[in-house]
Order: structure tokens, then sequence, then C-alpha cells
């Protein structure tokens, strides 16, 4: 698609307008349900959405999400070295500390360019965390069912205490850190020293302080959906050779408009009072990590959409980011925390299951934690993919959390199980959580015995639920002064709610630009939300009560499949 010129915001709304108003005759109409009797119907949502696929008002494009633009994932590893853990110490019945062996064999294979460090059937004690910081290495146990790591000690015990950078009292392990954790050998090291100076750390693309990186190339404007931008000059376009990764830096204005644009760019986003917001602009700048895939002159092909316009006024950019971790995955096992009880609200010490920071293109398969404080987290991380994984136990905090700048993952074939003990007094539960400005995730084809959609504040936009049972009985977080629920082109698709608790399901009410498609009949009741912004939120509600009816049945797959 070639790149736009300037793009005023009345034509921007204009356009956008002209894709909502065209509604396709035979199908649902705005806010009406059908008799299950009728029989399944395509939606006039998915047809409109086919019609402008990168820049429909409500739907965004999520067909490239995941590890490689949502290719398969690799059966074979990327490079032929195989580590046995056996052979460097690890023994199998968990009488010993087998992580010091399995980090010894993750190390060998790093230091080769990569391999697979094979883990047999077997339980393993670990009494330390699990550390993937070296590109092409993948942690390959028999099957979830099969290899178990038995997590003796919390991240607190481990690396020490972990506090708020926004201050309180609050343990940032309540969401942050795993006991297996995928990150970047020297981002890594710099988080760690930093906990344990108590230099409270940013977490994501561009070093504890947000200024590890540098500018590649100055940006002409373009549109959202534009996958060709053009760069300042001809000696920038050089540097950007295809395969590299860089990162697209979005800077606010005085008048906040990139965080208007983000919620859509409507009245209310107008009116809304963004200055006393005080965590959410603490995300700003907007970074955006992504592949070159072709070079042409002055004329950058991206791997993927934009995911927002490129207005002059936010001085866009691509830069360097830290050395990444790319190419790594964990498949086949279970992580098993020690039993404990759950601790009160934001106050977790870390028995935590998988963490990607820094990440992109990684991935975990066939993997269950149990006993867990947090599930699988995505902290600065991006197109990963996390696949057949399952959280039980005795309850978690956030069985899934994607936070820290956080885009384009997949989470798929996903399952929270009810909790095996009551729930102690003062903890929380929240589901599948999305915030700080994370953008263009999904979650498809999931099973929920307990939590809710966590939209946790901090304006998260363009993220996508779909195909998923629920039993909503979680809570939402997040601080006043992260700002909003939800920013534009949320999508809840084909969302079944067995308790019939509305609470983050149907959102037309709440969020701006949204598309509510085959969500269950829903009431009011437990925790209940106003909308963030006055009037008009430009929100689409179809097929309403009869997610059985409403086709395609899975939104991630059907635009897979249309990208292809």
């Amino acid at each position: 698609m070639a790149t736009m010129g300037n793009i005023s915001r009345r034509g921007l709304l204009g356009s956008a307008a002209a894709v909502a108003a065209a509604a396709t005759a035979g199908a649902w109409g705005a806010g009406t349900a059908r008799a299950a009797s009728d029989g399944p119907r395509t939606a006039a949502l998915w047809r409109e959405f086919t019609a402008a696929p990168f820049t429909h008002p409500q739907i965004p494009f999520i067909g490239k999400a995941g590890y490689r633009g949502g290719a398969p994932l690799p059966r074979r590893a990327v490079r032929p070295f195989l580590a046995d853990v056996l052979r460097y110490g690890a023994k199998p019945d968990g009488s010993a500390d087998a992580a010091p062996a399995i980090n010894r064999a993750i190390a060998a294979a790093g230091e080769r360019g990569g391999g697979t460090v094979l883990i047999p059937e077997g339980t393993y004690r670990i009494d330390g965390i699990i550390h993937i910081g070296h590109s092409n290495v993948v942690v390959r146990g028999a099957g979830s069912g099969a290899t178990k790591l038995y997590a003796t000690r919390s991240l607190t015990e481990i690396i020490g205490a972990y506090g708020s950078r926004y201050g309180g009292d609050k343990s940032s392990w309540s969401w942050a850190g795993g006991l297996i954790w995928l990150c970047p050998e020297a981002r890594w090291a710099s988080l760690t020293d930093a906990i344990r100076a108590k230099a409270w750390p940013f977490e994501g693309w561009t070093g504890n302080r947000r200024d590890e990186w540098q500018t590649l190339a100055t940006l002409a404007p373009a549109r959202r959906g534009d996958r060709t931008v053009t760069v300042g000059s001809a000696k920038a376009a050089a540097e950007l050779k295809p395969g590299r990764l860089v990162l697209l830096r979005l800077a606010d204005d005085a008048g906040h408009t990139l965080l208007e644009h983000m919620a859509g760019d409507g009245a209310g986003a107008q009116a809304y009072v963004w200055d006393d917001k005080t965590k959410l602009t603490s995300y700003v700048p907007y970074e955006w990590p992504v592949r070159v895939t072709a070079v042409h002159g002055r004329r950058i092909t991206l791997e993927r959409p934009l995911p927002l316009d490129l207005r002059t006024e936010w001085d866009p950019r691509l830069t360097t980011l830290v050395t990444p971790l790319t190419g790594s995955g964990v498949e086949g096992l279970t992580l098993e925390a020690v039993e404990t009880a759950q601790s009160p609200h934001l106050l977790d010490k870390g028995y935590n299951g998988v963490a990607f920071q820094c990440a992109y293109d990684c991935w975990v398969d066939d993997l269950t934690v149990r006993h867990v404080d947090n599930g699988f987290g995505l902290i600065g991380a991006s197109a990963c993919t996390l696949r057949r994984t399952k959280v039980e136990g005795r309850g978690s905090h956030h069985p899934y959390y994607c936070r820290e700048g956080a885009h384009d993952n997949l989470i798929e074939d996903f399952t929270i199980e009810q909790r095996t003990v009551p729930a102690p007094a003062g903890t929380q539960l929240h589901g599948i959580n999305v915030e700080g400005l994370s953008s263009y995730n999904v979650w498809a084809g999931g099973r929920m015995e307990m939590g809710t959609f966590d939209s946790h504040r901090g304006m998260p936009f363009a993220n996508v639920r779909t195909d998923i049972t629920v039993n909503n009985n979680g809570r939402h977080g997040g601080d006043a002064s992260a700002g909003p629920l939800f920013g534009a082109r949320f999508t809840h698709w084909n969302i079944r709610v067995t308790n019939g608790r509305a609470g983050l399901m149907r959102i037309d009410g709440l969020a701006p630009y949204s598309a509510t498609v085959g969500v269950s009949e829903v009431t009011e009741f437990d925790q209940t939300d106003v909308p963030d912004f006055t009037g008009d939120l430009h929100s689409r509600l179809e097929a309403y009560g009869t997610p059985e009816l409403v086709r395609p049945r899975n939104l991630h797959e059907a635009q897979r499949a249309w990208a292809r």
C-alpha cells in the first residue's frame, strides 16, 4: 500500500464513518439479536472489514499477530546443536537443584548460536530461575504431562524485593518476572542489577531509563495500515537492511493528540483531561518493534502494517532498541511452584510462571503452570505466540498479563482452570490482562473457568478477544492515573459468558470505536464501569445474545486465512 501524505483529523474521521455506514444487506443490524433457529450467518462487520482491513474504524488488523507474522511454530531447531540436561548434571527425580545444570545446557546452546535443550521425562527441582538469554535456543520437555520443573523459591527469595517505580508499597513481582524468564542476556542483567540496587527500572525496549536508543531515520507522514514508509534521507535508508529489527517511536505533543488518536480521534477523546493521568503519560513515547522487509531508495517496507498514523507533530522516527531475544521458545513441560497461599493484592512474592521480556518472534507451546502468583507474562515483548498453555492450581493474580508496550502477540488455545482452593481474603483475580498502551494483541480459542477480560487501564488499544468461553467472575484493576480502560478498536467476537455477567464482556457502552460481536446476553452486576469518554463512542454491537450463530467463529483465524 502506498504511503499517504499529511492526513487531517477530519479526513480520517470522514473515511472511517463511510466504512462504518456500509452495513451489508442480509446480515445482523446494529444491536439486534437473532433466534437460534435462524442459523449461522456471516457478520456484517466481517464483510465491512474485508473491504477495508487495514483501516477499519472498529476492528483492528491482527491477521499477522504472533511468531513470524502468524507462521507455524518451528518443529525443528534452527541450529543442530542438542544439549540433554542429564549430561549437564540434572537429576530427574527431584533430589537436587537442577536449575544450574539446565542453565549450563542453555548457555552451551547459546554459545553455539542456538540449539535445542532437551529435558527428558521426570521431575526436576529448581531452586533458581531458568533464564533463556540467547536467541535461537529452544528448551523442550517430553510433554506437559511428562516433564515437570518443581520450583521451590520465589523471585523475592532469589533476586530480592521489587518495588514500584511509581512509589508505594506494591511488589512489582505482582506483574513482572518469571521462574522461566525469556529475556536477552544484557537486558536481563541490567534489570536484575537495578532491582537488587532498588533503582526500580522501566522494563521495555529502550533500557531502564528509556534512554538506550539512537535515531536511525526520521519518517514522512503516513497512514495507519500503510506498510511502506518514507525515510528522511537515502543515507539513512542505506542503514536499514531487510531483516533488521527497528523501533517505531512516536512522541506525544502538548495537546496530547497522539493519545487522542489512540482513542479514535473522536470528540470524547478531544474533551478528555489527559494532563493529570501521570502514569499513562509516562508510557509515552509509543514504541513499536518491527522488522524491515524491503528497501527501495528511501521507501522502507515493514513486516506489519502501521499501527497508527504518522504525523509530523509526533516526531515519527525509526530508532535502535536493546539487543532483542529472537527465535527462542519453551515447549512440552509443566512448571509447578511449591504450593503457598496466594498473597494479598499487589504483594506477590514472585512464584511466577513464564515471562517474555524484550523478546520478539519467540514462543511457548504445550506448557502448564501450577500454583503460581502470575502465569504467563508479556512485558515489552512483541510478535510472540503462546499456544496450548494452561494455568491451574491454587489460583493466580494475573493468569495472563500483557503490559509495558507489548504488541502483536498471539495467545491461542489457552485455559484458566478453576482454582483448587478458596481465594484467601484480600486477594484479587484478574484474568487475561492488557495495559500500558499495548496494542494488536490477540486472545483466541480460550476456556476461562474463572477470571475476566482485564483491561487494566493504561489505555491499551486495538486488541482482540475471540472464540472464548468465560465464567466472568474476576475484576479488572488499574490506577486512575493510568487513564482510560480502553483505546480505540477493541473487538470482542464470539464470547460465550457462562454466568451472564456483563462486566468487560459487552463493551459497546464502554470502549470507543469498538466492536462487540456475538457476545452472550449479559446483565450488569458486581464490578460495573462507566465510559471514560463522553458523547458518541462510535461503537458497534452485532449478533448480541447469539454467539453460536456468528460467522466467522474465530476472528483471528479468519483474518489469518484472509491475509495468506
